[in-house]
């Protein structure tokens, strides 16, 4: 049987549903038209155009051609320490965002009452300033592309509710942005049909107080409720349930009260025995209102929720229910990587699967809002999360970027951020800004003040924090003494400093590292540096690299464990993204994404991943060798080779020779982390490493072979069944063997795909930061001997049969299962 949180999550899914007879919930998905547009010049969508037919989200800049002078930028990256101009190549992606376009679609509202109900367009983004139209008439505007933003639009409404153009015109300026922000109606457009009494959107708060007593029956948790109540200033009566995850009551008011006092209508519930939220045990629970003035029913709500106590204590550091823990988080950009920024919920759901394998616990909305997909997930999958708003407040970083827009719209923009989210508890944090250049102006502090009070005003059970990286200005001028809780980027040498001088007594590593590296490229010899440029415009994948501002994971995984007032890290990147090619730019073409993710642009973990797996899980064993072992014409040179692991120590062999056993130890931040053999002479053959556990036990063992020539193509699918709703995807990782099934690490052959049946091929990567191949050709080379191919299912049962074939190698078939009961 299933619970109530599947059958909620199936209702909210489901393209047009019924929650009841007063409330209409419809998914504006298909039957679109998009054309690009004359900037500069907004459409109501009466006019005639060239137009396709797209669905929703749509990214109209993903398909390319990738193209150096798309949005060439010279300028001086200040936040990088940069004084002098230069040109900035693929530093948003190198991909075509900047211009106009205008979407088109028209809907009906059924038995439409213009005089007792209310229609709402709700829009989770649309990059960027959005004018929205319905029959010809201006709706509304919204300049912030990463926003969520509404509209009611009951009085532009045809008469009977049939046959109503929404247009939606949007634009994207040179110079707006410092990294790929994609382009159109990305996310998801909402239609909403209420009764004229309702709630309106987002128009619920929950707050939660845990109490714990001596033993667990005595455990309880009290639950507030504030429900907004449109249109009335009579009596409301609200009946509300709160159930668990198993759709059990575990709480019922039945309150009625008069709406004339500008205040919500709030309850008071109390759950005995509560499950609380946390990452490893993710608790939700519902709150079912119903709505009634007099005896009619007008309007049923859901609120999902979770219990859980968070607190920040200086010296002694965050506190989830109770218990010290340290954030194992990282940022992530809102780009898909292949799929751009047209947000779906199966990509955002295997990211979170990936990283939390990882051992990560935590996501930064790196640096925006997020799409409620990803929220929603966090909620589900147990992720906390730090809630980003903004990049610029009102001194630019880009000429055309949101200071243009910051003194009229940022209150606004906070106060639907902060109205979407609080409700969700996984959100442990807010941020009011990443590395704004207000934090070294002298009124720098007054802005952070406007924005932290806003947040404490709409949401006061969670701190504010700020990304930093001018520590001498925050220090000085009182700035990071004013933020709740002070957030740090980079900057790890001057941890200890900034907490004897800050009255908070607690640091956050809002983001880290920033260490970067080429999944499966290896550059001799293997040494710590900045700023390494090479003439293949890769980095090495020894994790010993960086740029000239930022560290390797070792500084911060000390920092972590060596002073209690550390909150953690959020590690700069989880998954490499679109733009911000560094080290490589300065013009420094091909080169459009960037090399710091953990996880590369094609889905594939570079070797960091398993360093940080190595620290973070606990629950799994990780053993992982580096680099692969294929080096002809390297043959009696020095090749190191780092292990990384949970167990204290290991013994590594060559083609059955010990090459010595190694022990964490502090001689070194590396080797307090790491196990690494600097002086390994490479013969080709078999590299095996066994690990042991702290009582000299052997634990596991793990064998990397040189491969021999390259065989027939592999291909291993994420998942064998997907959901058959037009949006499920399937992964694919294409991979070159030889007979004997290892890794060719060095094939870069180009793959071509093909797929039949009840489904589509949707995208291909290969996680080179240089490769210039569209996405969405069935085709792309592999990189260091792989690829990721992504197919998405249909809306039938069915098979998919996925096939990949190359030039001198066997092909690879695959059958992925679309199933509408999945």
């Amino acid at each position: 049987m299933k619970n109530l949180a599947s059958i909620l999550s199936f209702l909210l899914l489901t393209s047009s549903l019924s929650i009841n007879a007063q409330r209409t919930h419809t998914l504006l998905e298909k039957n679109w038209q998009f054309s690009l547009v004359e900037t500069g010049k907004p459409e109501t969508g009466t006019s005639a155009k060239s137009r396709q037919s797209v669905t929703i989200p749509h990214d109209w800049a993903i398909f390319g051609p990738f193209d150096k002078a798309h949005d060439l930028q010279k300028v001086a990256v200040t936040q990088n320490m940069e004084t002098k101009a230069s040109v900035k190549t693929g530093r948003t992606g190198g991909l075509p965002y900047i211009g106009a376009g205008l979407y088109q679609t028209s809907f009906d509202v059924e038995d439409f009452d213009p005089e007792s109900q209310r229609v709402t367009l709700l829009f989770d983004g649309a990059m960027s300033e959005a004018h929205v139209y319905v029959n010809g008439q201006e709706a509304c505007f919204w300049p912030y592309g990463y926003n969520a933003f509404h509209c009611d639009v009951t009085t532009l409404l045809n008469v009977d509710g049939k046959n109503n153009l929404l247009a939606v015109h949007l634009e994207n300026k040179p110079q707006s942005s410092r990294w790929y922000p994609g382009a159109g109606l990305y996310r998801n457009v909402h239609l909403i049909k209420t009764s004229k009494i309702h709630v309106p959107v987002w128009g619920t708060h929950i707050t939660t107080h845990w109490i714990s007593g001596e033993s667990v029956s005595e455990e309880y948790a009290a639950v507030r409720l504030q429900t907004q109540i449109a249109n009335t200033t009579g009596e409301v009566r609200i009946v509300t349930e709160i159930r668990d995850a198993d759709g059990n009551t575990v709480a019922r008011k039945d309150n009625t009260q008069k709406i004339n006092h500008g205040k919500p209508f709030e309850q008071n519930f109390i759950v005995n025995k509560p499950s609380l939220w946390s990452p490893e045990s993710p608790h939700l629970y519902y709150a079912v209102s119903k709505v009634y003035a007099g005896e009619r029913l007008t309007d049923e709500y859901v609120t999902r929720f979770g219990i859980r106590d968070i607190r920040f204590i200086a010296d002694k550091g965050f506190f989830l229910n109770g218990n010290r823990r340290k954030f194992q988080g990282v940022c992530n950009h809102h780009d898909l990587g292949p799929l751009g920024a047209a947000v779906n919920e199966a990509a955002l759901r295997r990211q979170l699967t990936l990283l939390k394998d990882m051992g990560c616990d935590a996501i930064r909305t790196s640096h925006n809002m997020p799409a409620p997909e990803l929220v929603k997930l966090c909620d589900e999958m147990g992720f906390m999360m730090i809630v980003e708003n903004f990049d610029e407040w009102d001194a630019a970083k880009c000429p055309n970027g949101y200071h243009r827009f910051f003194n009229e719209w940022a209150e606004k923009d906070m106060i639907n951020m902060l109205h979407h989210f609080r409700n969700n508890p996984s959100v442990v944090m807010w941020s009011i800004g990443n590395e704004v250049p207000s934090q070294c102006r002298n009124e720098g502090y007054k802005v952070a003040n406007f924005l932290q009070e806003i947040c404490h005003r709409e949401d006061p059970t969670r701190p504010v924090t700020c990304g930093m990286d001018q520590v001498t200005c925050v220090l000085n001028n009182g700035f990071a003494a004013l933020i709740d809780v002070p957030g740090f980027n980079y900057r790890t040498n001057r941890y200890t400093e900034a907490y004897k001088k800050l009255p908070q007594n607690l640091l956050l590593g809002s983001e880290t590292a920033s260490t970067v590296s080429s999944r499966g490229v290896y550059k001799f010899p293997a040494r710590k540096q900045a700023d390494a440029l090479y003439s293949d415009h890769q980095s090495s994948s020894y994790d010993m690299e960086c740029c000239s501002w930022s560290n390797i994971p070792d500084e911060d995984f000390a920092l972590a464990d060596d002073y209690e007032w550390t909150l953690g890290q959020f590690v700069w990147t989880g998954f490499d993204y679109l733009g911000e090619p560094s080290p490589y730019d300065t013009d420094a073409w091909p080169n459009h994404s960037s090399m710091f993710g953990i996880i590369d642009l094609a889905g594939i973990p570079k070797d960091r991943y398993y360093l940080y797996r190595s620290i973070w899980n606990k629950q799994a064993n990780t053993l992982h060798i580096l680099p692969h072992w294929n080096w002809e014409g390297r043959e009696g040179e020095t090749t190191p080779v780092f292990v990384y692991t949970n167990e204290p120590s290991a013994e590594l062999f060559v083609n059955g020779k010990s090459q010595g056993k190694r022990s964490k130890n502090d001689s070194t931040l590396q080797n307090r982390y790491r196990l690494m053999w600097m002086d390994v002479k490479y013969e080709p053959g078999e590299l095996k490493v066994i690990a042991y556990d702290k009582h000299g036990n052997k634990a596991e063992e793990k064998i990397v072979r040189t491969a021999g020539k390259p065989h027939r193509i592999e291909l291993i699918p994420d998942r064998k069944t997907i959901q058959a709703d037009g949006k499920d995807l399937a992964y694919i990782n294409v991979r070159v063997v030889d007979k004997e099934g290892n890794l060719c690490p060095s094939d870069n052959r180009v793959i071509h795909f093909k797929v039949t049946g009840t489904g589509k091929y949707r995208a291909s990567a290969n996680g080179d930061p240089t490769c210039l191949y569209p996405f969405h050709l069935p085709e792309m080379p592999l990189f260091s001997g792989q690829l990721t191919a992504i197919i998405q299912a249909g809306e039938t049962n069915g098979e998919i049969m996925f096939e990949a074939s190359a030039t001198g190698v066997k092909t690879g078939k695959a059958m992925i299962i679309t199933s509408k009961t999945n």
